[in-house]
């Protein structure tokens, strides 16, 4: 067919129906491209530790050795496992979620950048990378998890696990997720043209285990701020979940006069909501900024 026979042709196709280059339909794609996911996922997973003597192992190691050097620092030198009674498990379960929190957010952020090869030579939606980093953060996750278990196990836990339980432990993990899934997108959108952002986030994630009750108790920040610091203090996403946590695996090993926060389930129905929007808003920034990624890498 002549040239100019299919310039007619194209003519009357509304350009509605062409999709633009370089711009997706946001997290709907992730679905459609849910083999490719998986393959992300895979890789992301099995070079971890490629390499390595350790190997699987370092996912405990690395938890054990925080928890040894905030329980003698601050559980034996500072006293505080004289005022909060098993301190131990209180401090474990507290950094089992914000490690969570930290590798998803982390390496969500770094996502695009480190994927650029493949962001500056194929198209796919670039959320993919973000939502892979998050999922490769869960499975490194569940050893830490499972040693957590293990551990309350031995201290009785078993017999006094309710359904409540392991609802706050499924709840807590989805509100950590979706609330570092968010930032991932946000941050990670604007690392790709402005390198900073990696520094801003390791300053907020240096931040992230003292802006939660992980090392504390939640009412030495009312004791000390205002009545409206403290609610805000509770609605954190981070909050709710290191608390969800403590109710989870703490409460019941623990006989102890001291009360989780009030309100507990309703402030997690909030800091879900907090985290929804939260990706919601890193979804439109991220949106907004891919049609220049390739250029901008």
């Amino acid at each position: 067919m002549p040239l100019n026979d299919r310039r007619d042709l194209l003519a009357g196709v509304p350009r509605a129906d062409f999709d633009v280059p370089g711009t997706s339909r946001g997290l709907i794609d992730v679905i459609r491209w849910r083999y490719l996911l998986s393959l992300l996922v895979k890789t992301g997973v099995s070079t971890r530790y490629r390499n390595s003597v350790l190997g699987w192992t370092w996912s405990y190691v690395r938890p054990a050795a925080q928890f040894f050097v905030f329980w003698i620092v601050f559980g034996l030198f500072m006293t505080l496992e004289k005022g909060i009674p098993n301190f131990a498990v209180y401090l474990f379960s507290g950094i089992v979620i914000i490690n969570l929190f930290s590798e998803a957010y982390k390496n969500g952020t770094t996502s695009i950048v480190g994927n650029a090869p493949l962001v500056r030579k194929v198209f796919l939606p670039r959320q993919l990378f973000a939502v892979s980093a998050v999922i490769v953060a869960f499975v490194h996750f569940l050893p830490q998890l499972a040693l957590l278990i293990v551990v309350c196990a031995a201290l009785g836990w078993l017999g006094s696990v309710t359904l409540m339980s392991v609802l706050a432990v499924f709840a807590a993990v989805v509100i950590v997720m979706i609330f570092s899934l968010g930032l991932g997108l946000f941050f990670g959108a604007i690392n790709v043209r402005f390198r900073d952002a990696e520094n801003i986030v390791e300053l907020l994630l240096l931040l992230a285990t003292w802006a939660s009750p992980v090392l504390y108790f939640w009412t030495m920040v009312e004791n000390v701020f205002p009545a409206w610091v403290t609610r805000i203090y509770l609605l954190n996403p981070l909050t709710v979940g290191v608390e969800l946590f403590h109710y989870a695996f703490w409460y019941p090993v623990t006989d102890t006069d001291l009360q989780l926060p009030p309100d507990l389930g309703w402030n997690s129905l909030w800091a879900l909501l907090i985290s929804v929007s939260t990706l919601f808003i890193g979804q439109i920034v991220f949106r907004r900024l891919e049609g220049r990624f390739a250029q901008d890498l």
